[in-house]
């Protein structure tokens, strides 16, 4: 007969495997809903944003010529441009905005969605000037570097530059891809750099801030920034040989996602940050971008407990949901 402890264990185990099982279930369920969908509304829906893909393409096309012209055909200059000034450059316009508002604590309508109340009101100024400067240091001693390496595997692979765009639907594959290749990379790069051995040395400095702020998505670590920042929105386009154009697109998407991911507010028609703002809380929950693996691991399940899950939704209206979802009332002895 099996002891107490054995079959405690085995219960666990059940327990485990029906999660993951249901876990593969609900993921085949979303992804076999989603390529029906794609099929049921491909002469629809994507056939009017096709059109709209094809009405704008000439001036995209043109303007693309033009650059080609006025850089006489320096690659890459133009690769350059595209994979990381222009990204650097919406990165800092939209991190500025949100500086301008975690100095000031203004203007009011939109601190009233700070998701951790009574925190960065306003920020510490010196804290933050660190925090700029070491993302600085990453983006041109880390990320130029590597973008350089990358153009050097985008000219092997085939002709990232090339003078024709790529089509509608080959980007909307290409961006698939690249959504899925980013979540498996970041998730376990991540959930490795929170390993005891790996923790103080490398990824405790991006958990310094418990309440991030938008600049604080790029703060890390050079180690961490290589594999768990760049290498998993770098390593879609290689497999794909993407066009600078894609790239560009993609990594502009991916600086947005993990801005409002930092930002600390939770604005009406965003996406969600309360995932990502709820792991630098707790440290050990919600390690991914999608959840897709925290769900298949059980690294979500303490947030799956929490007021902040019920709030981990697309605010549609302008109402704070820490007013209409209110944390529970703590307990009095």
């Amino acid at each position: 007969m099996m002891g107490k402890s054995e079959t405690t264990a085995l219960q666990e185990r059940r327990v485990q495997n029906d999660q993951v099982w249901d876990s593969v279930k609900k993921t085949a369920f979303v992804i076999g809903t989603g390529l029906l969908t794609f099929a049921a509304f491909r002469n629809t829906l994507t056939w009017h944003l096709q059109v709209f893909w094809g009405a704008s393409g000439d001036f995209w096309q043109a303007l693309w010529g033009r650059l080609h012209k006025y850089y006489g055909g320096n690659e890459l200059a133009l690769y350059c441009l595209g994979a990381m000034t222009i990204p650097s450059l919406f990165f800092w316009t939209y991190n500025a905005v949100l500086m301008v508002i975690d100095l000031t604590g203004r203007p009011n309508f939109i601190t009233r969605y700070r998701i951790q109340q009574g925190k960065n009101e306003p920020v510490d100024p010196e804290k933050l000037k660190s925090a700029v400067k070491v993302v600085l240091f990453n983006q041109f001693f880390v990320s130029f570097p590597m973008i350089i390496l990358m153009y050097a595997f985008m000219k092997w692979r085939g002709n990232p530059c090339g003078t024709e765009l790529p089509t509608f639907h080959w980007v909307l594959l290409e961006l698939s891809v690249f959504v899925l290749v980013e979540e498996i990379l970041f998730y376990y790069s991540h959930r490795l750099f929170h390993h005891p051995s790996i923790y103080k040395r490398v990824h405790k400095q991006h958990h310094e801030w418990t309440a991030p702020v938008g600049v604080v998505s790029l703060y890390a670590h050079p180690l961490e920034h290589i594999l768990s920042n760049m290498l998993p929105s770098m390593v879609g386009p290689m497999l794909m040989g993407s066009h600078v154009a894609t790239i560009m697109l993609w990594f502009c998407l991916a600086l947005f996602t993990t801005i409002v991911s930092h930002c600390g507010y939770h604005l009406p028609f965003l996406p969600s940050p309360e995932f990502h703002d709820f792991h630098h809380l707790k440290f050990n929950q919600c390690y991914g971008v999608l959840g897709v693996f925290d769900r298949l691991h059980g690294t979500d399940l303490i947030f799956k407990q929490t007021k902040a899950y019920e709030r981990h939704i697309l605010l549609l209206n302008f109402t704070p949901l820490i007013q209409s979802i209110p944390d529970s009332p703590k307990k009095t002895e």
